[in-house]
């Protein structure tokens, strides 16, 4: 059975640790043996060289005058019990208590011939300083080796999924995890819920793709004969009355089709590579404002249009969704307006378009404050417009003070 990703880890980890405890501990082991080999082969090589007066290196003084000369000085101080060290005289010597309380016996080691030489021992540092290294290195590698070993289904899994397209998936994408080869522990819970996600995903973009489709014509075919009808009965003679009442069925048409449309723009998640058009601006206003004209029959409010660019401002993204955008921005202004509180000015910019109309009375108190985002007493469509915006990669505002209402639109 196969362990967990945890345990997986934490073996991991553990067998590194044991490994390199272990190559540490045959070095030292293998250190000791050697320093103790060498001191007795020394030892054996200074006896062989004073064969065959074999004098033995440790002895025994009990008076401070039979000590050899360099060590008298220092016993008279009447050290205390214990080991000392003479580096310079190469000697180790132990104080012990004598049968005299009063008096110390000295046992002396003469080191001479079986301590390394001082250039011997920077050799060993070098030969100790390589052999760290080589076990730290070694250690290190094999730490990598291991850690790569355990996580190695995650690194998979992340490869596989970084080669998907999020921006543009299709149907199989989900396919390409292939969740169950990567076991039953946490990599393969986790690849599986990747790979139930994208299955969702991917069926709603079907399903979205398929809505809009037949919506845009289900939803376009009707407005088409109503339009068609219209122009049937206004080529007919009617009454000032039936005049009226055709036209306003006019106006509600064009509504409704700009609504359609707006929501179909907004509920595609992909569209035919228009979102990347670059188109003028200046037509398109023009026509939003023909289009809306209507709403300021009999409030005698004038529209100033001011093209400030002496060049013609184009922008890029999505042209459709930039007519519904400027067609929310004069209706709203339009119908905010009211009667001879004009003028409705309406200033295109080489980046910006700014549409600013009047406050009355009774609506500076319903309006948001200026640079707000919210869209609460100024129509249902600026937050429609927020998102064309932010589909597009242009930005939204709304600036209110106590006499004007501008919405600008930048790219």
């Amino acid at each position: 059975m196969r362990h967990s990703f945890r345990k997986r880890v934490e073996y991991a980890f553990a067998l590194c640790v044991v490994g390199l405890s272990v190559a540490w501990g045959f070095a030292f082991y293998a250190a000791i043996r050697l320093s103790e080999d060498r001191v007795l082969e020394n030892q054996l090589q200074r006896a062989a060289e004073s064969y065959p007066d074999l004098s033995t290196n440790l002895r025994g003084y009990d008076e401070v005058g039979s000590l050899p000369e360099s060590l008298r000085d220092w016993a008279r101080t009447d050290p205390d019990e214990g080991l000392y060290e003479f580096v310079a005289e190469e000697l180790h010597v132990a104080v012990i208590p004598a049968d005299n309380p009063r008096r110390r016996a000295f046992v002396v080691l003469d080191v001479a011939g079986i301590e390394a030489a001082s250039s011997e021992d920077w050799w060993w540092l070098l030969v100790i300083t390589v052999a760290v290294g080589a076990l730290g290195a070694l250690g290190f590698g094999l730490g990598i080796l291991v850690m790569r070993r355990a996580v190695a289904p995650v690194v998979q899994l992340a490869e596989v999924v970084a080669e998907i397209d999020l921006e543009h998936l299709s149907a199989g994408d989900h396919k390409v995890i292939e969740s169950n080869r990567f076991g039953e522990d946490e990599v393969g819970v986790l690849a599986g819920a990747i790979e139930k996600t994208l299955e969702r995903i991917s069926a709603f973009v079907a399903r979205e793709r398929y809505f809009t489709s037949s919506a845009s014509h289900e939803l376009r075919t009707p407005i088409t004969v109503i339009a068609g009808a219209l122009e049937l009965l206004e080529q007919s003679s009617l009454s000032a009355e039936d005049a009226k009442a055709v036209a306003r069925i006019r106006r509600a048409t064009l509504e409704m089709r700009s609504t359609i449309e707006m929501f179909l723009c907004l509920a595609r998640e992909a569209d035919d590579g228009k979102y990347g058009e670059q188109f003028p601006v200046t037509p398109l206003v023009s026509r939003a404002i023909d289009e809306q004209r209507y709403l300021l029959n009999g409030k005698l409010v004038d529209v100033d249009v001011d093209v400030e660019s002496l060049a013609a401002p184009v922008v890029r993204g999505h042209p459709q969704a930039f007519l519904i955008a400027v067609n929310n921005l004069v209706r709203n202004a339009f119908e905010q307006t009211l009667v001879g509180q004009g003028p409705i000015t309406v200033l295109i910019k080489e980046h910006e378009l700014l549409v600013t109309n009047r406050l009355g009375s009774d609506d500076a108190g319903g309006l948001t404050p200026a640079g707000s985002s919210s869209s609460n007493g100024y129509g249902l469509g600026l937050g429609i417009v927020q998102r064309l915006c932010e589909r597009n990669g242009w930005a939204f505002s709304l600036h209110v003070d106590e006499a004007h209402v501008t919405a600008c639109l930048s790219w």
